[in-house]
């Protein structure tokens, strides 16, 4: 048997599960409906400069995903703002740092 940790969120759950109501059939239906069109794909068609693509394919197969699968993920953090570029964080630490020197 595995032993779970809750969290204080979780401890707090599980204390006041009494208190919790079951949601209606269409707030059921209205939020499986959200959570289906959440996961919804969609195919697109897109031209991609053959060499950016072939380096693409290179990260991905590094990575060990699908080539598709890595620009879906890189759409996905563009969008979301959580795409980092790498040499703007060493620029920034750079930074830091000769401030803290002076």
């Amino acid at each position: 048997m595995v032993d779970f940790k809750l969290d204080e969120y979780e401890k707090d759950i599980e204390k006041n599960i009494l208190k919790y109501k079951k949601a209606s059939k269409s707030k059921v239906a209205k939020i499986e409906q959200i959570i289906n069109k959440a996961g919804e794909k969609k195919n697109i068609s897109l031209r991609v400069n053959s060499q950016d693509l072939d380096q693409l394919k290179l990260k991905a197969e590094k990575e060990g995903v699908p080539y598709q699968t890595l620009i879906s993920s890189i759409l996905h953090k563009f969008v979301s703002d959580r795409l980092v570029d790498q040499n703007e964080i060493v620029k920034s630490i750079q930074l830091l740092k000769n401030q803290v020197k002076c």
